[in-house]
C-alpha cells in the first residue's frame, strides 16, 4: 500500500467488491455527477488463497496503485453486531476491523444476492438464457426472484416501482421439502431423524456433492468424484451415471425451490437463475427434470406458467449492482463542503441488507 496513490477521496472513486464462499470480485468505481458509477479496472481472486478479505483488498489495491476511502461490500450472509454470518465464508469478516485496517472513511454492506439482483433489476440480464418463456404475451412484469447456488444457496427479490426495491432472504437456510421415493432415500443420508436440513444441503456446490455421495452409499459404490465441478461435468458428458442422477435430482430440487420463491412474492416479473455453475449447464437444465418440477405446484400451475425462467453468469454484476445500489442509495452521503475540502472522516455504515 506504501506506494499506492494517495488516498483517493476527491475524484470520486470507490471500491465495490462482490464476496462469495469461493471468489472475492472486486472492481475501482469512478463516477462523475450524476452520472452512474463506471468500471475502471477488476479482478477475481481465489478466497482460499488470501488469510482475510483485508489482505484480497490490498492486493488489489496494489495492483491497481490506489488507496481508496470507500468500500461498498456485497457479501454473502447478513450483519450482526458488525459481523457477517455466513458459515460458508472462507474467513471471518468484521466490519469495523476492515474499516479501521484499510484506513477507510466508509464501508457500506448488503448482500451479495440483493447486489446482483439489483444489477438484474437495473437490466444486466439482458444476455440471459431464457429456460421458459411465459405463455401469455400480455403478462404484466412484476416482482422478480434472484436464485444464486454456489458456495451456498442465496436469494432475493426485486420489487418494481419508483423507487424499485430488493429484498435480500435468507430462503436458501428454509427446511428442505423431499418427494418419497429416491429424495427420502438421499435425505436418509444427509441428516438424522428429526433434525433440520436446508434447501442449501443440495442446492450449492457442497450439496450436489452431498447428493452424488449419498446416490453412492444408496447403490453400494465407491465415490470416484470429489468435486461438484467433477460431477457436474460427468453428469452432462454421460461419462457416470450416479453422477447423472446427482445432477438431476439437483435439478429437479431447484425447480421445485425456485416455484415456491415465485409463489411466495408472486413473481410475475421471472426466475434468474444465478451463477457461472448453472449458466455452464443450460442445455441440462432444459431437458432435466427443472421445468416441470416448476409447475407441479398443483392448482397453481397456470399462474407458474406465466413465470418466466432465464438463467445469467454471475460474472462482474455483482460489483456493478453494489456500485449501482451505492450511487441511488448514499449518492449524498458526502457533503458539498466535504467534496470541496476533500477532507473529513466519517463512521462506516452497516447495512444489513433488509
Amino acid at each position: 500500500m506504501s506506494h499506492a496513490t494517495p488516498a483517493n477521496s476527491c475524484d470520486d472513486s470507490f471500491l465495490a467488491a462482490d464476496i462469495g464462499g469461493t471468489h472475492a470480485r472486486l472492481a475501482l468505481m469512478t463516477r462523475a455527477a450524476g452520472e452512474l458509477p463506471s468500471m475502471a479496472a477488476y479482478r477475481v481472486y481465489p478466497c482460499a488463497d488470501h488469510p482475510h478479505l483485508e489482505d484480497i483488498v490490498r492486493c488489489f489495491c496494489a495492483d491497481i496503485g490506489v488507496q481508496p476511502r470507500e468500500l461498498v461490500l456485497a457479501c454473502a450472509g447478513y450483519v450482526h453486531a458488525g459481523s457477517v454470518i455466513n458459515k460458508n465464508l472462507a474467513w471471518p469478516v468484521l466490519l469495523h476491523a476492515l474499516k479501521e485496517r484499510l484506513r477507510l472513511d466508509h464501508v457500506w454492506f448488503l448482500n451479495d444476492l440483493q447486489a446482483l439482483t439489483y444489477a438484474i433489476g437495473h437490466g444486466a440480464a439482458n444476455d440471459a438464457a431464457v429456460l421458459k418463456a411465459p405463455i401469455a404475451r400480455d403478462s404484466q412484469a412484476g416482482p422478480m426472484v434472484v436464485v444464486g447456488p454456489g458456495t451456498g444457496l442465496g436469494a432475493a427479490v426485486w420489487l418494481p416501482g419508483k423507487p424499485a426495491r430488493v429484498i435480500a432472504t435468507e430462503a436458501g437456510h428454509t427446511q428442505l421439502a423431499v418427494r418419497i421415493g429416491r429424495e427420502q432415500q438421499v435425505l436418509a443420508h444427509l441428516a438424522q431423524p428429526d433434525t433440520h436440513v436446508s434447501y442449501e444441503m443440495v442446492l450449492s456446490g457442497p450439496g450436489l456433492l452431498r447428493i452424488y455421495t449419498a446416490l453412492c452409499a444408496i447403490h453400494d459404490r465407491y465415490p470416484s468424484l470429489h468435486e461438484p465441478s467433477a460431477i457436474t461435468a460427468a453428469a452432462i458428458t454421460g461419462r457416470d451415471e450416479i453422477a447423472h442422477e446427482a445432477l438431476t435430482l439437483f435439478c429437479g430440487w431447484l425447480g421445485s425451490f425456485a416455484a415456491d420463491l415465485g409463489m411466495l412474492y408472486g413473481a410475475t416479473g421471472g426466475i434468474y437463475l444465478a451463477g457461472g455453475f448453472l449458466f455452464q449447464m443450460t442445455d441440462f437444465l432444459r431437458s432435466s427434470p427443472l421445468l416441470e418440477r416448476f409447475l407441479d405446484k398443483g392448482v397453481m400451475r397456470p399462474f407458474l406458467q406465466n413465470v418466466p425462467i432465464r438463467v445469467i453468469d454471475h460474472s462482474h454484476h455483482g460489483v456493478m449492482g453494489a456500485a449501482g445500489w451505492h450511487f441511488d442509495t448514499h449518492n449524498d452521503v458526502r457533503t458539498g463542503d466535504e467534496r470541496n475540502a476533500c477532507i473529513g472522516h466519517n463512521d462506516a455504515v452497516f447495512t444489513p441488507g433488509r
